[in-house]
């Protein structure tokens, strides 16, 4: 593809929902979806109103974070069978799950999964990314025909992504997407000014999302859309609507990211549209 030729879907906006995480406690925020059930249905709702892309953290029945691996072939089964949604799974999971249990999840056999390219102070917790993890993950992925979406929460990291590329080849599907999560306490900030510098260091050739943690959602959303950037959202990410406001349900978050995406004229695209965006193979 020549430079002046747009890449499929640069015309629009992929819009990523991350409905659950790792972090946030069911008894705490009672409206998370954890159950497949509820997972489910919260697919279906952000699908309607403008989702492409859904990234997967799972809850047992205890509702806390697991990375089961039977509970991820359901879940990933479950979801292609109700939407047409890109289905993402995280291999962060909690940030105390250890390496085997998160190189594992691949072998639920997702479209999509995250890599996160080092690591990163996460509150008071520690996000361990090694080197030579990440080279691991990036290498199964490749074998397995699943595409990475390369998780960047601080601007050095894609210095190491760079390299990764250089020494181990482009991704399966052949392109490069990146997702720049900002406003993590011990990441880059969430501003138009991190943003700006962190587009100056991605790969020749890359899209990006962007994410926004907590308050710096708007921000980041914003400005990520002036940059012709795509949009992560979601109750893994936030919690808060509005100031003094929580957060009625994902649908709601990715409702707002929709209505802003054609705002800037660049409408949430279809999952088809996805697919051909990142080389993402359709799995039966």
């Amino acid at each position: 593809m020549s430079p002046s030729t747009p890449r499929p879907g640069s015309h629009g906006t992929l819009i990523t929902v991350a409905p659950t995480g790792a972090e946030h406690a069911k008894a705490d925020v009672p409206n998370l979806p954890v159950s497949l059930d509820e997972l489910v249905s919260t697919a279906k709702d952000c699908e309607r109103v403008g989702a492409s892309m859904i990234h997967v953290h799972i809850r047992g029945a205890d509702t806390r974070p697991t990375l089961d691996l039977g509970l991820l072939k359901e879940t990933v089964a479950a979801l292609r069978a109700e939407t047409d949604l890109v289905v993402q799974l995280s291999s962060g999971g909690a940030v105390t799950d250890p390496e085997e249990h998160r190189l594992r999840v691949l072998e639920a056999g997702p479209d999509s999964a995250s890599c996160t390219m080092g690591t990163v102070n996460f509150g008071d917790d520690v996000f361990m990314n090694r080197w030579e993890f990440i080279v691991e993950l990036h290498k199964r992925m490749q074998d397995r025909g699943i595409v990475p979406e390369y998780e960047i929460f601080d601007l050095g990291q894609l210095t190491s992504l760079q390299r990764l590329l250089d020494q181990h080849g482009l991704p399966a599907g052949g392109h490069v997407h990146v997702d720049l999560v900002m406003g993590v306490p011990g990441g880059m900030p969430g501003d138009t000014e991190t943003l700006a510098a962190a587009l100056r260091a991605i790969p020749d050739g890359a899209t990006f999302s962007a994410t926004g943690i907590g308050r710096s959602s708007i921000p980041v959303m914003f400005a990520a859309l002036s940059a012709g950037g795509h949009l992560r959202v979601g109750m893994e990410d936030t919690i808060s609507y509005a100031r003094g406001e929580r957060v009625r349900d994902n649908a709601q978050l990715v409702a707002r990211a929709s209505g802003l995406a054609r705002i800037a004229q660049r409408p949430p695209l279809p999952a088809d549209e996805v697919r051909k965006l990142l080389g993402v193979q359709r799995s039966g």
